[in-house]
């Protein structure tokens, strides 16, 4: 048990920083906390939490096991990734995915860095087990239906535009489309800049549109959303509206709803909400109609809206790389699901 709360404690404060001492001048202790801090910005809440409920996951199995986790052994390491891809008791009786296990290993080796400690993925006990592991089950990932503009105005209609809650969730599903957005970038965003600690972005209405700016893994970006072709489309109208009924003028940009629907709170949406909202609309809109009722929200989450845009857009596959932020063509193409299907020929090329 020892094992599991030290390391715990380990991997979420994150810190590769030495603690501060009461025996330090008081200079260098604030230089220490600051170090700290910056230390858990390398990386985001998000991926610190994943880790650490990985990390828990391998202390837990290890003393089911018998074994210790307080340093780095490729041995055990292997057979751990063999107990989580076979599913047996000991890691819950359900099997994972390869990319679960995937994550599962990065997450031994930045728990052990942040001890000064070395997990070598290399070694053979870990990497071909992880081959064969890779050979075996692993399947062709499972993307997320798409959400095209046919789709997303069907949505749009099931937004109830008498309610703050409409006018909210119009301008969430427009902006997410439209801007090609993560379901974290939509809810990180604040109406100006510098206004909160835990904004990811703000937004500037221009007379061309809107321009975003967003923090990204890499470094901040710019995103361009264009004005639509009608207000009723229009992802800008929406927002300013929203904004305007809702009398947000600072702070995060969307928000809970308070006060039996009639107000917003101060709150900034938590991003799941995003993913809710889009299989919420998804299903009153009747989307994915042959299918039963029950199994169509899982065919949407939000990344629909973000693969929709890139689908749908018939402009130079540069601009949809910039306008998602995506490093390398090849990324951009995977989101280009329905737009670039049997567009090119080949049967028909080779004389057929």
């Amino acid at each position: 048990m020892a094992d599991d709360v030290i390391n715990q404690e380990n991997v979420e404060q994150a810190a590769p920083t030495p603690a501060p001492s009461d025996h330090q001048p008081p200079a260098l202790r604030d230089l220490a906390e600051r170090a700290r801090t910056y230390a858990d910005a390398a990386s985001s809440a998000n991926t610190r939490k994943a880790y650490a409920a990985d990390w828990k996951h391998f202390a837990g199995w290890c003393r089911r096991e018998g074994l210790k986790a307080t340093h780095p052994d490729p041995q055990i390491t292997g057979l751990y990734i063999t107990a989580c891809a076979s599913g047996t008791k000991s890691v819950g009786g359900r099997k994972n995915a390869v990319s679960t296990i995937e994550r599962r290993l990065s997450a031994l080796v930045w728990a052990y860095t942040q001890r000064g400690l070395k997990l070598d993925r290399r070694d053979r006990h870990i990497a071909t087990v992880l081959a064969g592991i890779r050979n075996s089950h692993a399947a062709p990932p499972r993307q997320k239906e798409a959400i095209l503009p046919e789709d997303l105005l069907a949505m749009l209609e099931t937004c109830d535009r008498g309610t703050l809650r409409g006018l909210r969730d119009r301008a969430m599903l427009l902006i997410g489309f439209a801007g090609g957005l993560r379901r974290s970038e939509i809810t990180g965003l604040d109406v100006s800049r510098d206004q909160t600690a835990d904004g990811r972005g703000w937004v500037e209405v221009l007379s061309g549109g809107l321009l975003v700016t967003l923090r990204g893994k890499t470094g901040w970006r710019e995103v361009e959303i264009g004005r639509g072709s009608s207000p009723a489309t229009c992802p800008v109208e929406a927002l300013e509206l929203w904004l305007k009924l809702a009398r947000i003028s600072q702070g995060p940009l969307f928000r809970r709803i308070t006060g039996k629907g009639r107000e917003p709170g101060p709150l900034r949406l938590n991003d799941r909400e995003v993913a809710r909202l889009v299989k919420r609309a998804a299903q009153a809109a009747g989307l994915r109609g042959d299918l039963p009722a029950k199994d169509r929200p899982a065919f949407f989450s939000g990344h629909s809206l973000r693969a929709g845009l890139a689908s749908s857009a018939e402009v130079d596959e540069r601009h949809v790389q910039k306008q998602l932020g995506h490093a390398s063509a090849e990324m951009t193409r995977r989101y280009q699901r329905r737009r670039d299907l049997f567009r090119i020929n080949l049967t028909k090329a080779a004389g057929l």
